[in-house]
């Protein structure tokens, strides 16, 4: 994923779970790979922090998969969906994304972002001013336009299928 000449570089990874989790699902009836998306997208490079953003729930195997994250190497954050009033629901970290990547990125070279939402796009603007790498993973097929502009580096997943795990009957 990375390009050579880049080893030195402080990298900090944010995986949007739920956008590459229903991306994955509605192209490829499928579930992501977020070991191997996140050992390419550490590229051997000195991973500062990896944060995996979830939203609870209450779906069977959720505490299993959360641990699993943990385990991969994910700081895993997670907070309650919403239910309002006449049953619509939400739950989005992009606030939190936000505020986390601004955070941290005084003290990284690059940031990876894992998600093809164009919400973003401002977000990795912002962090290229202040002189960082931006890089986004992706599904090609599911990301905004403006965002793979935005992106010193593109890695779309759609193009190799060891990113994502067959789907259990």
């Amino acid at each position: 994923m990375a390009k050579s000449g880049h080893i030195n570089q402080r990298i900090g990874v944010f995986v949007d779970v739920q956008n590459m989790y229903y991306s994955a699902k509605h192209l490829y009836r499928s579930k992501v790979n977020f070991k191997t998306i996140l050992k390419e997208a550490i590229a051997d490079r000195q991973l500062i922090r990896a944060i995996a953003y979830v939203i609870k729930a209450d779906v069977k195997d959720e505490g299993t998969f959360y641990i699993a994250l943990s385990e991969m190497g994910f700081e895993v954050k997670s907070k309650e969906l919403q239910v309002f009033y006449g049953g619509a629901k939400k739950g989005d970290w992009d606030v939190g994304i936000a505020m986390d990547v601004m955070r941290l990125a005084p003290k990284l070279d690059t940031i990876v972002l894992i998600s093809g939402d164009g919400d973003f796009s401002d977000l990795l603007e912002h962090a290229k001013s202040l002189g960082c790498r931006v890089e986004v993973v992706a599904f090609g097929k599911t990301t905004s336009h403006k965002l793979r502009e935005v992106a010193d580096f593109f890695t779309d997943l759609d193009k190799d299928a060891k990113h994502l795990f067959k789907k259990r009957k």
